[in-house]
């Protein structure tokens, strides 16, 4: 397999919060670049170092850095809009600017020019039993009697590869009835609410932090022919903006959330106040080791424990309110 190195730019106190989120979304390699350990190493270096390279000392002015490796096809490509979720994610959570400019760069390669590289990899998908996910870019003809949902990611997460959103998909197909309304937060490229209204639901409401998320899913919707007035798709933050959850209402008959640990945390307190009574809570994102504090924080949150399924690392769960 081929790889692609991504650095990314951040801070000395920025690299305790960036390296924890990498990991929560299932990265535990990567390489730090930091001008402090260098300065902190020539303050305290022993005798045996009599000569230091030029090169070194370079990174006493070197920007401080993270650099992950990423595979070059389909699941890469969704690792990287992970990545950006999650910079987003800190940018909007750092207003002092201690975490440096959170922004990322390849190393030999122009982004546009990766990103229309891993579309070959990019094929028509079956996940559960009823749905097919594919790109507009590729041809196919019905299979098995099942619904095809016509997903574009552009540089949003959720293209139906990475193990997450199938599980997702897998517990939506299962928990959406006719009539559904349904709730998808943090929709990324909208194929969990897309999915949705395409199995079923009368209407669906998606919710991004990223302002290019939440077109890129409008555009989802109206490809596979979903009008205007049966989905809405805002950018916001829940957690912080309360006019936003207003706005969003309640009465939902599912909401889903594919995130990740940290957020999907810090969002239960909210979940009940969406859905009505008998509601289903569907979560993915969910690296195994986080599990745990996860499931706690839901359900003392008044939810039941209906379903749980993994893929490798990866946890998704339903719920009842």
């Amino acid at each position: 397999m081929d790889w692609t190195e991504l650095k990314i730019y951040t801070s000395s106190q920025g690299v305790d919060a960036l390296t924890g989120r990498l990991m929560d979304i299932g990265i535990s390699g990567f390489v730090i670049q930091d001008k402090n350990d260098f300065e902190d190493f020539l303050q305290h270096k022993d005798g045996n170092w009599d000569y230091i390279d030029d090169d070194l000392y370079e990174l006493r002015n070197a920007e401080t850095s993270v650099t992950v490796y990423i595979s070059n096809d389909a699941d890469g490509a969704e690792t990287l809009s992970m990545i950006k979720q999650q910079l987003s994610a800190l940018k909007a959570l750092d207003n002092g600017g201690e975490y440096g400019r959170l922004e990322c760069e390849f190393s030999s390669v122009r982004e546009q020019d990766w990103a229309n590289n891993w579309k070959q990899f990019f094929k028509p998908l079956k996940i559960g039993s009823r749905l097919l996910i594919k790109p507009s870019w590729e041809q196919t003809q019905p299979i098995d009697q099942r619904v095809v949902v016509e997903i574009d990611p552009a540089a949003s997460f959720g293209t139906g590869q990475h193990n997450t959103t199938q599980l997702c998909l897998e517990l939506l197909e299962e928990n959406i009835q006719q009539g559904d309304k349904l709730l998808d937060l943090g929709c990324g490229s909208g194929i969990l609410s897309v999915s949705g209204v395409m199995l079923g639901a009368s209407y669906a409401y998606a919710v991004d932090i990223e302002e290019g998320a939440v077109s890129i899913a409008a555009e989802n919707a109206a490809k596979n022919g979903i009008s205007p007035e049966r989905y809405k798709a805002v950018c916001g933050n829940i957690i912080e903006d309360s006019a936003l959850r207003e706005s969003i209402g309640s009465g939902y008959d599912v909401v889903c959330a594919n995130i990740v640990a940290d957020v999907l945390i810090a969002m239960s307190p909210f979940f009940a106040g969406f859905l009505k009574s008998g509601g289903r809570l569907i979560t993915s994102g969910i690296i195994e080791k986080r599990f745990p504090e996860v499931l706690e924080s839901i359900l003392k949150n008044g939810f039941t424990l209906t379903g749980k399924r993994q893929k490798d690392d990866w946890i998704a769960c339903s719920f009842v309110k």
